[in-house]
């Protein structure tokens, strides 16, 4: 029987895989390979988080693949050559992957099909990520869209899901040399990611528990859960979604089926949520300078600041003396998430109150999160600092104080993650610099004051962002 690559990138499943699938159709054997090339990936190569769940998504993938009569490859360098090397080494007549969409894999996708396709081998990619890819929604004008209402109506009027495919129950080994995973050297060596897996179980079938805890518990009142960061009211399905150990149409199906005057709405809302994320794609492949630049030239002008290393450090670690911006940033820290409603908030003090660039904290969550997309990254910091598509307007700005009161009533989620603060009454742990006397006596190890004063901050900000006309 003829033999194919199945390449693996950002696709760790074998459920609902379209590239796996395309392969079994046309009657191939696939030998699974993964590509180590963090140096293809421009400024973006992953951060030390993703690293860490990579490890363990790759172990948990190679785990799968030979419960099925075969095994995952391992390669690092150069992917092209690599291609080569094992398509001399195997005899493979094609190389199936599924799609990424980042500005730098995407010429280097489009480079290594035409080079094999040159050397008279079959190369297909599939869209293995995505309801819809970048390309296929438009504007009446045949333009890309910057604002998501319309977007999303586009996509509803289009919405077709693809079938759930389940898993091959076998496949044909090959034996190829491979490297160790350790060779990757993607897990940590001083184990400071020993927090994470208390949290989180990389891997489809990680994946899968997931999806079945949220449809079972938090999918009921999503809507307006979602938005309280002291208990599970989300899906933690994100970073399964980035590393492709669930297909997002897998989950629309699972949610589609439990439909139910109670549960509309809310599976109405987590749909649109999968929507942005699309968007999110559909930005990045429209303006793929954005993860640097902003969308909107107007803030071009604007006066954003330069933090000192001190004051970066300080917002980094959970240092600011404005507890629910320290809880979120240390929720980051230990456990490599942090909840969506706290992200907004504490990106909108650094680029409003502290009014530095968006593009630090989105580095800073580039390299810390689990589930650190590039797409998502980016259209989420323009979004909070007004630059980007769809975005909140600048002078819309977030006052920490009361969104911790509105959404962390009883200061549990701050409680959390800032326990020095837990002596101090329940209303004092939202602004304790109000309470110099408590916080002086029952938290002395706390900031006495916040980084910046909020309502100078807040004017700061809304004066620099008059003078850009």
């Amino acid at each position: 029987m003829s033999v194919a690559l199945l390449w693996f990138r950002r696709d760790l499943r074998l459920q609902d895989n379209p590239a796996l699938q395309a392969a079994l159709d046309a009657g191939h054997d696939v030998v699974p390979v993964y590509i180590h090339a963090p140096h293809e990936e421009g400024d973006w190569a992953p951060g030390a988080a993703s690293d860490a769940w990579r490890h363990r998504s790759l172990a948990a993938l190679d785990a799968d693949l030979r419960a099925r009569g075969t095994s995952l490859v391992l390669r690092a360098g150069d992917s092209l050559p690599t291609l080569q090397a094992l398509i001399a080494q195997t005899g493979a007549e094609a190389v199936y992957w599924n799609r990424k969409y980042e500005p730098a894999t995407q010429p280097r996708d489009a480079a290594i099909k035409r080079t094999l396709r040159e050397q008279g081998i079959e190369a297909q990619s599939c869209n293995g990520s995505l309801l819809f890819e970048p390309w296929d929604v438009a504007t009446q004008q045949g333009q890309p869209y910057k604002v998501f209402t319309p977007y999303w109506r586009n996509m509803l009027s289009h919405w077709r899901l693809p079938a759930p495919q389940p898993a091959p129950r076998a496949l044909v080994g090959h034996p190829v040399d491979s490297l160790a995973l350790d060779a990757l050297q993607l897990a940590p060596t001083l184990d400071w990611d020993a927090g994470f897996w208390t949290h989180w179980q990389p891997g489809e079938a990680g994946a899968e528990e997931a999806l079945s805890v949220f449809v079972e518990g938090a999918l009921r009142g999503y809507r307006e859960q979602r938005d309280l960061p002291d208990r599970v009211g989300t899906s933690r399905l994100s970073p399964h979604l980035h590393f492709g150990e669930i297909a997002p149409w897998r989950i629309a199906h699972a949610l589609e089926g439990l439909r139910s005057a109670a549960t509309d709405a809310d599976i109405d809302g987590y749909l649109r949520q999968l929507g942005w994320r699309d968007f999110s794609y559909h930005l990045l492949h429209h303006f793929p300078k954005t993860p640097t630049d902003n969308l909107n030239p107007r803030f071009d002008r604007f006066a954003w600041t330069t933090p000192s290393a001190t004051q970066l450090q300080d917002w980094q670690r959970g240092r600011t003396g404005v507890p629910i911006v320290d809880a979120g940033l240390r929720e980051l820290w230990q456990t490599g998430y942090m909840h969506n409603r706290v992200r907004m908030i504490v990106a909108s003090y650094l680029c409003k109150h502290l009014r530095a660039h968006w593009s630090h904290g989105a580095r800073w969550f580039w390299d810390t999160l689990v589930d650190a997309d590039l797409a998502n990254n980016t259209m989420g910091w323009q979004w909070v600092a007004g630059t980007g598509a769809d975005a909140a307007p600048y002078f819309r700005i977030f006052n920490p104080v009361t969104q911790a009161q509105k959404f962390d009533p009883q200061a549990r989620y701050i409680t959390r993650w800032v326990p020095e603060l837990a002596a101090l009454p329940v209303k004092a742990r939202f602004a304790p610099w109000q309470f110099p006397t408590e916080l002086a006596a029952l938290a002395p190890g706390y900031p006495p004051v916040p980084m910046v004063d909020l309502s100078t901050g807040r004017d700061a900000a809304l004066a620099a962002y008059r003078q850009t006309g």
